[in-house]
């Protein structure tokens, strides 16, 4: 059950990466860094708890 949590966090992070690059094109510099922040937190909690529910 953990794993769709995680494809879920994963699914969050890789739009948050979508968003950087689009905010790239206006210079909206605030969005950038909120954006790269959810990337790299979800980022982090997805692969975490998709490691954690393979090892077992």
């Amino acid at each position: 059950m953990h794993i769709v949590l995680g494809v879920l966090f994963l699914l969050v992070a890789i739009l948050a990466v979508v968003s950087i690059v689009r905010q790239l094109k206006f210079k909206n510099f605030l969005a950038i860094a909120f954006s790269a922040i959810t990337a790299l937190a979800f980022g982090f909690f997805a692969i975490a708890t998709i490691i954690s529910e393979l090892k077992g």
